[in-house]
């Protein structure tokens, strides 16, 4: 994507997304529940938004199971997020890249696929999991800018990585996309962003069915609220993350490390008949889809 009108560029909104896990009080829980097993062993994952967050949790869950990791992250400015997670994907033996940049850029997005295979050689796993949102009241409120940055960091991006990274994709390769349980159950002061997630589930069940006679499977996760710098800096009303997650069944938000066995069962061979399908840890919220 060229560096035009086509592009646009971040919010300029305070506090400024994506924020920081380090400056959290209350720190996420991107910790392993289990020892590794060596489900993915061997294999080259990209990881996008893979600073903080579920994207840390699954980073270092992948290299635990003996994957090496592309961390593409945004980032206003130097964060300890990133370095944090690198040094923590190396404590599991494993190697990790560090990319700067917005995937909003289609010529990013084909530096990250590249540099990948320059890196290491190949690549078996893409995890789109890089979104942002803006809450607003009413849809008079969501502005020409803000509608087109939603959709082009959450669903652009994932048609960039996935068009830059299929030549190197082959059978056995996956491809696992974050949509939101805000696709199934809607969201009233989320309209641009629960669109995405829609765009996002039909994207993943479209590709599947383009790539699966090729091998390579294509499926999604549908997090519910989850507790990561998304919704604290930004992503949620202040007056509003005093609740955050109660809402659910269980009365709770999620924890990163909650959600990232979802995406290591789809990244590995123990979900080798599926494809086209979205899995849902959002604390016990009944969706249908």
């Amino acid at each position: 994507m060229s560096e035009t009108a086509e592009f646009q560029p971040p919010i300029d909104e305070q506090p400024r997304m994506p924020g920081s896990e380090e400056q959290m009080a209350d720190k996420p829980d991107w910790t392993p529940r289990y020892r590794g097993s060596g489900r993915l062993e061997g294999k080259v994952a990209i990881v996008t938004g893979g600073d903080s967050g579920i994207g840390r949790a699954v980073a270092v869950l992948f290299a635990r199971e003996g994957a090496d990791i592309t961390l593409v992250y945004l980032a206003d400015e130097e964060t300890p997020d990133a370095e944090r997670t690198k040094a923590l994907v190396e404590q599991e033996g494993r190697q990790a890249l560090c990319l700067k940049g917005d995937l909003g850029r289609q010529d990013f997005a084909k530096e990250v696929v590249s540099k990948t295979i320059d890196t290491f050689g190949k690549l078996d796993i893409l995890v789109n999991n890089a979104g942002e949102q803006h809450p607003d009241d009413e849809i008079e409120d969501i502005t020409e800018q803000q509608l087109r940055r939603t959709f082009q960091t959450n669903i652009f991006s994932m048609f960039f990585l996935a068009q830059a990274a299929r030549p190197y994709l082959r059978r056995g390769s996956a491809i696992v996309n974050c949509t939101s349980v805000t696709m199934y159950k809607g969201s009233d002061n989320l309209l641009d962003y629960s669109a995405t997630k829609g765009a996002i589930t039909a994207f993943t069940r479209s590709l599947s069915e383009n790539l699966v006679k090729e091998g390579i499977r294509v499926n999604a996760v549908a997090p519910g609220p989850i507790w990561t710098p998304l919704n604290p800096f930004g992503g949620q009303p202040p007056e509003d993350m005093k609740d955050f997650g109660k809402g659910t069944p269980m009365g709770r938000p999620g924890q990163p490390n909650e959600v990232a066995p979802a995406f290591l069962f789809l990244a590995c061979e123990d979900s080798s008949y599926m494809s086209g399908q979205v899995l849902h840890p959002n604390g016990g919220i009944v969706v249908s889809g």
